[in-house]
């Protein structure tokens, strides 16, 4: 797999829980350690518009998190909990002496992190979510908009093999139609583009994609009513930013969701973007980055 830009150098984490299992990152820069994870159905390449940006204030590590991209496709409903997804990023942040780091976060990536916020509050100094609401809040205050917009998250759920096979079935053309004929001439480095094309031609990356969702389905709504009854909540400050055009400014009021899991403050505000924020406007996420991470204003 090509590196995802110049600076940065490929590494790959084999867990503790099973050494089979490894997750792919890449890391590059100095200064404060700051965590990127992506979302579905992407790689860290994401963030490459981000990170180049960044690359002389932090010490970044982003990763492709377990099913996505180069790192390993394990199957069962288990393996996608967010909690065991959270340690996979916790460890390897302790496995590069980052006791205590920033996180951004988008889409899968950011529900990893609420995970990470709550499972290890000393660990996350800030973050930020990009174009999410609490898993819960958006499964259990589901209307028509929602249903209709963000189908995927009921047809991703289904039983195996039927989501699968309809995506492998013209994985080009599924990732065409489900970011809206979105192009790398419209929003994606090409690069990053053919990446993502070419991790969903591959059965395994399809099936796990498809379990990250069941466990969200399932698994994680039990550990979110866990952690709401037990009043763990995340302790750090958080900003939460959301794109204009899409669902999160349709169907729910992020801040107050957001405000209702999280101890500390909660700010942001919607982006003139789509759901791809860190491809889309760049610019704002770097902006963000800096005046909330490190205090400096543009």
């Amino acid at each position: 797999m090509p590196k995802m830009l110049e600076g940065f150098a490929e590494f790959t984490y084999a867990t503790e829980s099973d050494p089979r299992i490894n997750i792919h990152g890449v890391r590059g820069g100095a200064g404060p350690p700051l965590l990127l994870l992506h979302g579905f159905p992407q790689t860290h390449k994401i963030w490459k518009r981000v990170a180049s940006q960044l690359i002389n204030d932090f010490a970044i590590i982003a990763l492709d998190l377990r099913g996505y991209g180069g790192s390993s496709k394990p199957s069962g409903v288990e393996n996608y909990a967010k909690s065991v997804m959270a340690r996979d990023v916790a460890r390897i942040m302790s496995m590069y002496g980052h006791t205590s780091y920033f996180v951004c976060a988008h889409d899968r990536g950011a529900r990893v992190a609420h995970k990470l916020c709550v499972n290890y509050p000393d660990r996350v100094r800030k973050a930020i979510f990009l174009d999410i609401c609490p898993t819960l809040a958006m499964y259990t205050k589901t209307d028509f908009d929602f249903a209709k917009s963000y189908f995927h998250w009921f047809f991703l759920i289904q039983p195996s093999p039927l989501p699968e096979t309809l995506i492998s079935g013209n994985p080009r053309k599924f990732l065409e139609m489900f970011t809206g004929n979105r192009t790398p001439q419209t929003t994606f480095e090409e690069d990053a583009w053919e990446e993502y094309v070419k991790v969903l031609e591959d059965p395994a990356a399809v099936h796990s994609m498809c379990e990250d969702y069941r466990a969200s389905a399932s698994v994680d709504l039990d550990e979110a009513r866990q952690d709401i009854k037990a009043g763990r909540k995340i302790k750090c400050a958080l900003r939460v930013l959301w794109g204009k055009k899409g669902v999160i400014e349709k169907c729910f009021d992020a801040l107050a969701e957001w405000s209702s899991v999280c101890e500390g403050e909660v700010s942001g505000g919607a982006v003139d973007s789509g759901h791809y924020i860190p491809e889309e406007r760049p610019e704002v996420v770097v902006q963000n980055i800096k005046e909330f991470f490190l205090g400096q204003q543009e």
